[in-house]
């Protein structure tokens, strides 16, 4: 009897700690009050979808760094970043291995290039 409340409490623990996210969640336009800047917007993007590969140095195989405002610089106006980020191409998709980043963080890096590439 004991076991049987013990499984019933995990279950309805696995239950209620499960998460919905759905694709509107993840391509909702980004509002950002003013310019976008790498500092308070781009920043975060890369460090949690780029810099495992791209740190300083690289690995697994990432061709530069983007650990800093610098060579995230340098990676778009020189490696074409942006239009790696936003290829739709299995083989050529970033993150490596997929999935594509969403929608909004690419337009939110496009912005912040149309902007001027603004650091703060």
């Amino acid at each position: 009897m004991k076991h049987t409340h013990l499984l019933y409490l995990f279950i309805i623990t696995a239950f209620y700690s499960c998460s919905y996210v759905n694709e509107d969640d993840l391509t909702e336009v980004i509002i950002v009050d003013g310019l976008v800047t790498y500092t308070a917007n781009i920043k975060t993007i890369i460090d949690n979808n780029c810099i495992s590969c791209h740190s300083s140095p690289p690995v697994n195989g990432a061709p530069m760094a983007l650990a800093t405002y610098t060579d995230v610089i340098a990676a778009i106006e020189n490696r074409d970043l942006i239009e790696r980020i936003s290829s739709n191409d299995l083989g050529f998709v970033m993150p490596s291995g997929g999935p594509r980043l969403p929608q909004n963080l690419i337009d939110l890096i496009i912005q912040w290039q149309q902007e001027g590439l603004l650091e703060n």
